[in-house]
C-alpha cells in the first residue's frame, strides 16, 4: 500500500510525494492481476531463497577469500574452487571448535 512522505522544500514549503513500501505491490492495479507479474514475483522469491540458501551455506566465501587474496597478497596464487573447499573442510576436521555438532 502506498505511504506519504512528507518534506520540506528548498523554500521551506512542505512537499507531499507518494512512496511504495517494501510490500506493495504495483501502483497499477490491472498490473498486479496478470500472471505475468505473478510469475516475476514468484521468481523473484525463488532467487531470494536461493541466495539466502546460498548465503548460510557458504556460497560467496570462495569469491571473498580470492578478493582477499587478491587485495593483500597480489603474488600469491589463487587456488581453484575445489581447492579452497578441499582446505577448508580439511581445516575444520583439524580445528573442530567452529561447529554447532
Amino acid at each position: 500500500m502506498p505511504g506519504v512522505n512528507v518534506t520540506r522544500g528548498a523554500d521551506g514549503r512542505f512537499i507531499e510525494s507518494t512512496v511504495r513500501t517494501a510490500d506493495a505491490g504495483p501502483l497499477d492495479s490491472s498490473a498486479a492481476a496478470g500472471p505475468r507479474a505473478i510469475l516475476g514475483r514468484v521468481w523473484a522469491a525463488v532467487r531470494g531463497i536461493a541466495r539466502w540458501y546460498s548465503a548460510i551455506n557458504g556460497g560467496q566465501d570462495y569469491q571473498r577469500y580470492v578478493d582477499h587474496l587478491r587485495r593483500t597478497h597480489p603474488g600469491a596464487p589463487v587456488p581453484s574452487v575445489r581447492d579452497y573447499w578441499r582446505e577448508r573442510y580439511a581445516e575444520a576436521e583439524r580445528n573442530p571448535t567452529n561447529r554447532c555438532c
